[in-house]
């Protein structure tokens, strides 16, 4: 198995497929590297090295008690990123791993950076404060917390609904695929699942979008409940320079799966275009 080993020791699970520019990508919560599969069989077939991990907690790297907090966090990315040599990476972050490309920017100033894609993401700021109208109640979150603690293997099961937009019949996802999402997400340590919810909806990443300097894609569905647009890509987008906004028409969050072809496309687009 083909792990990185971060300054705590923690080991992180790395994928490292295909040869050519380095396109680095984080998933999102609460799933694992195998989320990007299909993205990346096909960058990789189009010539890219691939490189994917396990963010801490999840899937296959070790589940320590402490470091779900952001900078952490972005210093793991700073250790894969080191230890496997990747050069004029991009960096594609999905929900919750756009925070971590953004305090990654920040914290370690983009060293090694070429461009960034943002997915879904959760940027710039998840929770309603004085400040931030927009964001969703600290209620919401602490009711989250609490069903994964009372029951995760339930709370999942109608998370994942939501997550793929069940009730689009444009975009149909199988029983089969939530189900295997489902499985994916009770990989990770339950406490690793509630301090990653409690960082992704706490982190104020407002001041880091500044940290933008290369060319950033951002994508995000019209439909999405999970991370809602209108709160989250259409702000994030006004805040970093030399940035693209996609919107897809109707999708929800789990772009990876409900529409797979069209963010093949459109990332591969981006990768061949000059920085």
């Amino acid at each position: 198995m083909h792990t990185v080993t971060t300054h705590d020791k923690t080991r992180l699970y790395v994928k490292d497929w295909g040869e050519g520019p380095a396109v680095v990508l984080i998933h999102g919560w609460p799933l694992s590297s195998d989320s990007w599969d299909d993205q990346a069989m096909a960058i990789a077939q189009a010539g890219y090295r691939v490189i994917a991990y396990d963010r801490r907690g999840f899937g296959r790297s070790t589940q320590p008690w402490s470091g779900y907090d952001y900078d952490t966090l972005a210093d793991d990315l700073a250790t894969v990123v080191q230890q496997t040599g990747a050069q004029d990476a991009t960096l594609v972050g999905f929900s919750m791993g756009g925070g971590e490309v953004a305090r990654y920017m920040a914290r370690h100033g983009g060293k090694s950076v070429a461009k960034c894609a943002l997915l879904s993401s959760i940027l710039p700021f998840r929770l309603k404060t004085g400040d931030n109208p927009s964001g969703t109640e600290q209620a919401a979150f602490d009711k989250t917390a609490l069903a994964l603690e009372t029951d995760r293997a339930q709370f999942y099961t109608g998370f994942f609904k939501t997550f793929f937009g069940e009730d689009s019949t444009e975009r149909p996802v199988s029983a089969e695929l939530r189900e295997w999402a489902r499985g994916v997400a009770l990989q990770a340590s339950l406490k690793a699942s509630i301090a990653c919810m409690r960082a992704f909806s706490s982190t104020d990443f407002r001041t880091d979008l500044k940290a933008f300097t290369v060319p950033t894609l951002l994508i995000h569905g019209t439909e999405d409940k999970t991370v809602p647009i209108a709160a989250s890509s259409r702000v994030a987008a006004q805040g970093i320079a030399q940035s693209t906004l996609i919107e897809y028409h109707g999708a929800s969050h789990g772009l990876f799966a409900t529409d797979k072809q069209r963010l093949n496309g459109d990332l591969l687009a981006f990768l061949a275009r000059a920085a």
